[in-house]
């Protein structure tokens, strides 16, 4: 699974790490909201 991964970011260049980044930032903004929700209800 790394080697395909590896394999695709040297294929598709730089534009795909962008995107993997920006995901990667959603998602722990999303978990950072999440556990100050349920702290906050607590």
């Amino acid at each position: 699974m790394m080697n395909d991964m590896s394999g695709m970011m040297g294929g598709m260049g730089w534009g795909m790490g962008l995107i993997g980044l920006l995901i990667l930032v959603l998602v722990i903004l999303g978990i950072a909201a999440l556990v100050k929700y349920l702290f906050s209800r607590g």
